[in-house]
């Protein structure tokens, strides 16, 4: 019996030993471990406290938060992790405004007014009437006379004159 009492405390005396003589990893040493899992997030941060992660800041969404608490949980030392980290609010996103998209028979009035000037092309682009080509100068008040008289708003006169 006093045999079984004595290996019994050896025992446990040097178990007690072999915990003690683990290595504790330093909040600093955690705390270069830690930043690199937020670098891919310049907007989130962590703070190692007593070995315990502190997150913070924004993520552009909830994956890539959840992800880099699991990354910080997988540090070997770090006892929790304290979330206090956003998710960005999504930018509403804006209709596409038509109002400046131009009305095929207002293109095809300008067309058949400008049909005496084969030089000049009438299209639109990025939404405008716009009017390009090579034109005299007689040519070029003529054009203007003909496309304000029809009234069809704005056109952009976007041709060469020579």
């Amino acid at each position: 019996m006093k045999k079984t009492i004595t290996m019994a405390v050896l025992a446990m005396a040097v178990s007690f030993a072999s915990v003690s003589c683990k290595k504790k990893v330093s909040d600093a040493d955690l705390q270069t471990q830690a930043t690199t899992v937020v670098t891919s997030t310049p907007t989130a941060a962590v703070e190692i406290k007593e070995g315990v992660a502190h997150l913070s800041g924004t993520f552009p969404d909830q994956s890539s938060k959840d992800a880099a608490i699991t990354q910080l949980k997988a540090i070997k030392g770090v006892k929790d992790v304290h979330d206090m980290a956003k998710i960005e609010a999504p930018m509403a996103t804006m209709p596409v405004e038509n109002a400046s998209m131009v009305d095929p028979a207002v293109q095809q009035k300008v067309k058949d007014a400008l049909k005496d000037f084969p030089t000049v092309n009438v299209e639109v682009v990025n939404g405008e009437l716009t009017l390009t080509g090579n034109v005299s100068s007689a040519q070029a008040r003529k054009i203007k006379e003909s496309v304000d008289a029809l009234k069809v708003g704005k056109v952009k006169f976007n041709y060469t004159v020579k």
